[in-house]
């Protein structure tokens, strides 16, 4: 199995940063105050050996799932032998299993540190960060005690990035380390727990058009042709929801909103045969599987079809192998648009 240590002083993002991986990765997170909180509350002042053993139970019951692995977040005093032990221990455990461990460090401007440590994200996950004058003090006092910044050249780890990520959006930073280390995207399995569809109401129709608009922009800019929806008017969006068996859904991903589905049939008397069209995805959240689960909650929500059918542009590859993954396969004449776009359709014949 494998680990993401992701290292820094207090304040720098790493939580913040790890929770965003989740959303993109295979990985789940094991932030540091998930063990310091409890123990703090319970015992009522910090027990380092409580918070080890609670560690190390944790790390044994992760390694037995199917996950790709762990985010842990860690504060490292670099002029610490102890910590250097530490976190070399639990590493170890890590690779014995035949897995990778990849190390990210964030350092960022303490001003901008002591701006985030007010967050609410941070405050929420942290109760024990709420007495800002309390949790300022600990934060300068700790970083004037020891060294919680790297020498260059002074972690020996193959998979090794430093990120200075005083003026980046955690967003920005957990696709630059999913970037930088090729790490996976969330299992199917997991995806369908995070991903579902959200029926789409009259009022917010105005919002699919923006949405539509932002997501088919970039295949417009390329191809110039006139039946792009990138270019789809409000009222053909109305009218398409209007039809009495056709409905839009938001597709939404950890609570957000990141795509439309559109699914139902052209004829109320035919049930068993279906459409998917359109189907987009906001570019930002592109290339993280999310069409593929949408496609299959469709499939469950209308178990009475028998064919589905979408048609999609032959030149995006991409497009085409993700319908292809979902069952679908190739039928009629190729229909040429203009000389760089030709459009194609596809049916998925469901088995009895």
């Amino acid at each position: 199995m494998d680990l993401i240590v992701i290292i820094g002083a207090g304040a720098v993002g790493k939580m913040t940063v790890g929770q965003e991986l989740v959303k993109i990765t295979d990985f789940r997170l094991f932030h540091n105050h998930m063990m310091i909180e409890p123990v703090l509350e319970i015992f009522g002042k910090f027990d380092g050996e409580v918070v080890t053993k609670l560690r190390e139970d944790i790390f044994d019951a992760f390694m037995k799932t199917d996950y790709q692995g762990l985010i842990f977040t860690f504060m490292w005093g670099f002029d610490l032998k102890s910590d250097w032990d530490y976190i070399k221990g639990v590493a170890d455990r890590f690779e014995a299993t035949g897995g990778t461990v990849y190390w990210v460090e964030l350092v960022a401007d303490q001003a901008v540190r002591l701006e985030r440590n007010k967050t609410e994200n941070r405050l929420r996950n942290k109760a024990s960060k709420r007495n800002l004058e309390l949790s300022e003090e600990r934060m300068i006092r700790e970083e004037t005690k020891f060294r919680l910044v790297s020498r260059d050249g002074e972690i020996p780890f193959e998979n090794y990035i430093k990120i200075d990520n005083t003026n980046l959006e955690p967003d920005e930073v957990a696709r630059m380390i999913k970037k930088h280390f090729n790490l996976p995207n969330p299992s199917a399995a997991e995806m369908m727990n995070r991903v579902f569809l959200e029926e789409v109401r009259d009022d917010e129709l105005e919002l699919v058009h923006k949405m539509q608009v932002e997501s088919f922009m970039p295949l417009y800019e390329k191809y110039h042709d006139e039946c792009s929806p990138a270019i789809e008017s409000i009222d053909r969006i109305k009218a398409r929801a209007a039809v009495p068996n056709r409905k839009y859904f938001f597709i939404v991903k950890d609570g957000a909103r990141v795509g439309v589905i559109n699914l139902g049939h052209n004829d109320p008397n035919e049930k068993e045969v279906s459409f998917i069209s359109p189907l987009f995805i906001l570019p930002k959240y592109w290339n993280q599987g999310i069409g593929y689960v949408a496609i299959q909650k469709g499939f469950e929500m209308y178990p009475e079809v028998k064919t589905w059918k979408l048609e999609t542009i032959l030149q995006e590859k991409g497009n085409c192998h993700l319908y292809e993954k979902c069952g679908f396969v190739r039928v009629g004449e190729e229909k040429p648009i203009n000389d760089k776009m030709t459009l194609i359709d596809y049916e998925r014949k469901v088995s009895e």
